[in-house]
């Protein structure tokens, strides 16, 4: 808190959320497209980082970037968040007896995934505001979307496989960014290059 000319003025002490929310999408996106691209089954490693890594620690970053007035950051890291964790109760629920007879069609997925790309291109839009680094997240990130909805309304698994090959390159890209964000910040200089604003 510093006080100048009788007006006191809060001083924001908080650390940088957005790596935390980086490396929760991040390293979920990969490994949910390993599989996609076949080299696993879908398993409790990828429900439990979808639930614990990609969605409650994302979450947490959307609560902090709040607190940062951040309303991009909080609406990506928060709307993220959700989404893994409505993807993991679609895949636990649509397994049990009780969700067997409301499990999604491929359909229903296919649309699932357009909202969500339709929500992400809006998002890329602000980006273009931002450093290179978050321009190739979310552009690449559409194009994930867009594949996986794509595999899902024509049932052709060469195309779910080339959105695994994009998920990999997406997820890849957001652990670059948060890594970067973490690195320049230690070393107080540009370490890993994020590209110009």
């Amino acid at each position: 808190m510093e006080r100048n000319e009788g007006i006191l003025t809060l001083k924001d002490t908080t650390a940088n959320p957005a790596p935390l929310g980086l490396l929760g999408f991040g390293m979920t996106t990969i490994l949910l497209n390993l599989h996609n691209v076949g080299l696993f089954e879908l398993n409790a490693m990828i429900i439990g980082m979808g639930i614990f890594v990609g969605g409650i620690a994302q979450l947490i970053a959307g609560v902090m970037e709040f607190k940062k007035n951040n309303t991009f950051g909080a609406t990506a890291f928060t709307a993220y968040g959700s989404f893994w964790i409505t993807l993991v109760f679609i895949w636990l629920f649509s397994r049990s007896e009780m969700g067997a007879s409301l499990k999604p069609t491929p359909e229903a997925m296919g649309w699932f995934l357009t909202v969500w790309g339709v929500f992400s291109a809006f998002m890329f839009v602000g980006t273009l505001k931002m450093n290179r680094a978050m321009q190739i997240v979310f552009g690449s990130l559409i194009g994930l979307f867009a594949l996986l909805a794509i595999a899902d309304f024509t049932g052709i698994e060469a195309i779910a496989q080339l959105g695994g090959a994009v998920g990999i390159f997406c997820g890849g890209s957001a652990l670059y960014t948060c890594v970067a964000q973490i690195l320049n910040e230690v070393y107080g200089k540009a370490i890993l290059p994020l590209g110009t604003k």
